[in-house]
């Protein structure tokens, strides 16, 4: 599942709190042992959860992790890298502004202390069959675009057919929904060409709605409007904002709607409260931090352990001005990490890929320019039930004996590890295993270069976005070379990257597959062989495997919360033995430093500190941070 994102009528039979897709069946069950003429898709459900039961039931006032009374007002200034062009994000053409998503509004909406749950927003209510064939929504009345227009069921149709015509991502996500139609008053019935998929309803209600009257009128300049296009022309959402005032690669500023349709909803109670939300776009990160260091930004969430050990001894940390904290947070580690583009000849042998972890330094990388502070990913799915461990045995086992002539015998034999190298010695151990596995693929060293039989040297580009990134790469390239890579680093601008790694124009790149509790379709999209030649998918690494794309199946189609997490485990190992890419590292925190003129709620959501969407500007702080500053 992608994102962790009506009244139930035999609430009362159970207690109030609503169940989980898994636990609806032996609800249903139980009810038919009595003679109910209840079937599932009477059922009408305030929220669904992938994992466990909903917290709240259809009588919830508000989320415990809001301030209900939180008043609304003043600016968040924060910055963004790079650049834009287009205020469309449905597109996979352009760079979209920062935030777009703050302008619409979704059926349901996840819950950033939930993983994989979602209560109704756009939707009243939501419904399916036992088997899974199809889902219903039913809108609420008073659900609203920014221009007035109420929200219908033809925007819902329109969102899905062109959504999934627009981008690739869509195409991937919504393979299996297959139709949508309109089936009573503000009613909206999707169909799936296959039964089983616990998690389709759930997707679909993470869709967008758009207006349909909006994207198929004409632009302010004549032209029919495309969604599939890129666009400048502010466009009509339904979010909690609304663009204010832009200026391409400068900046541009979202303003809350004052008569947001759902400001009163518990779905959004206590929310969304900053009067502005702007983005200054930055080149890179040095006059970024300069600017915030001044006060010209309100917010830093700090990427870089050696800014986070070295940068922040300055007059207004130690004067309290700017408070400077690490948040703990519950996610899935995601896998960051250096992507082998397997579409290259070069990279498609495993034991050249192979030969690329063993000359990674992570110790002495953590040690030097990381301070210590990051702990090795070896997972996919890391800091989660979901991954790996020890070697496979029970229904894991099973599922990966089913695939044994597809996949890497150590699959049975070894558990999969990063190389480490602690001393010196161990790394030049490591490094004369890179060699030797690169023999055996084809590849010999003459005059300290790596040449095939064809005479052909071994030339390897890494493409970055970020400058940051640099003093990471650089000292890998160092590595390589001493095994006869001829290794670079290019640095290219916002706009080059993406339209580089939308078509796959790349060696190797940092790529970051973050995943959720519960995964299922989006799978496809970052690992399926369809996805390997779509441009813009995420399958970055262009894998084309048939035991992972079963994988996924199993994922996608799991019956139980059991099998899902023993087909995610078989699938993290596949991926592991496959070598697609060499695992960096992961941080269990989020580290914000802040100007002091905030509030926040008492509780922090366990999968995000939500500063945008639960924290508040407090006047009296704000009053209180000039005098001390003397402006």
């Amino acid at each position: 599942m992608k994102r962790s994102r009506p009244l139930n009528r035999i609430a009362n039979s159970y207690g109030k709190w609503g169940v989980s897709l898994g636990a609806q069946v032996l609800v249903l069950s139980a009810l038919a042992m009595v003679g109910s003429p209840l079937h599932a898709q009477d059922i009408k459900h305030h929220a669904l959860s992938l994992v466990g039961a909903p917290q709240y039931g259809p009588d919830y006032k508000h989320f415990d992790w809001v301030n209900a009374s939180a008043p609304k007002g003043g600016i968040l200034h924060q910055w963004a890298q790079g650049t834009f062009d287009s205020l469309n994000p449905f597109t996979a053409k352009g760079v979209p502004t920062m935030a777009a998503g703050l302008m619409y509004d979704s059926l349901m909406d996840s819950s950033p202390d939930e993983p994989s749950v979602e209560y109704c927003l756009i939707c009243e209510w939501v419904s399916y069959p036992e088997d899974f064939s199809s889902v219903t929504f039913k809108l609420r009345k008073r659900a609203r675009f920014h221009d007035g227009q109420p929200i219908t069921p033809e925007d819902v149709i329109y969102s899905m057919q062109a959504q999934k015509k627009a981008h690739p991502q869509y195409k991937f996500y919504y393979k299996n929904v297959v139709s949508a139609e309109k089936t009573g008053e503000r009613e909206v019935t999707f169909t799936f060409n296959v039964k089983g998929n616990r998690e389709l309803p759930q997707i679909v209600g993470q869709l967008s709605i758009l207006p349909k009257h909006y994207w198929e009128g004409v632009g302010t300049k004549g032209q029919k409007r495309d969604l599939s296009k890129t666009t400048l022309e502010v466009p009509v959402g339904s979010g909690p904002y609304r663009v204010k005032a832009m200026e391409p690669g400068r900046y541009i500023t979202y303003e809350r709607v004052p008569d947001y349709w759902a400001k009163d909803l518990p779905v959004r109670i206590g929310q969304w409260n900053f009067d502005e939300i702007k983005y200054d776009y930055f080149r890179d990160r040095v006059p970024a931090f300069e600017a915030f260091k001044s006060g010209d930004l309100d917010v830093w969430q700090e990427t870089s352990s050696k800014a986070w050990a070295t940068q922040y001894n300055i007059p207004a940390v130690k004067k309290g001005w700017i408070k400077k904290e690490a948040i703990p947070h519950e996610r899935v580690a995601p896998m960051q990490a250096f992507v082998f583009n397997l579409r290259k000849k070069k990279f498609q042998d495993i034991r050249v890929r192979q030969a690329f972890g063993l000359a990674f330094n992570f110790e002495r990388a953590n040690k030097t320019l990381f301070y210590d502070q990051y702990t090795r990913v070896n997972s996919f799915f890391g800091n989660s039930e979901l991954q790996s461990k020890g070697l496979p045995s029970g229904r894991e086992l099973e599922i990966l004996e089913g695939l044994k002539d597809l996949i890497p015998a150590e699959v049975f034999t070894k558990e999969w590890k990063n190389p480490t190298a602690p001393t010196q010695l161990a790394h030049r151990k490591n490094l004369r295993k890179a060699v030797m596995l690169l023999k055996e693929a084809g590849w010999h060293t003459k005059g300290g270069v790596l040449r095939n039989k064809d005479n052909e040297t071994f030339d390897v580009e890494f493409l970055l976005v970020s400058p940051d990134f640099e003093r990471v790469v650089l000292p890998y390239t160092e590595e390589l070379k001493r095994i006869g890579i001829k290794a670079r680093v290019r640095l290219v601008d916002t706009s080059q990257y993406k339209r580089r790694t939308d078509n796959f124009e790349y060696d190797i790149i940092v790529g970051t597959f973050g995943q959720s509790h519960s995964p299922g379709n989006e799978q496809r999209d970052y690992w399926g062989s369809r996805a390997a030649d779509a441009a813009g998918s995420r399958n970055l690494a262009g894998i084309k495997n048939k035991a992972i794309d079963k994988l996924i199946d199993m994922i996608v189609f799991a019956k139980s919360r059991e099998e899902l997490v023993e087909a995610t485990r078989a699938l993290d190992r596949v991926l592991l033995w496959n070598f697609y890419v060499v695992p960096q590292w992961h941080y269990p925190f989020t580290r914000l430093a802040f100007w002091d003129k905030f509030g926040r709620p008492k509780k922090v959501p366990s999968q995000t500190p939500a500063l945008l969407q639960t924290w508040w500007y407090s006047k009296e702080k704000a009053v209180a941070l000039q005098k001390a500053r003397g402006k």
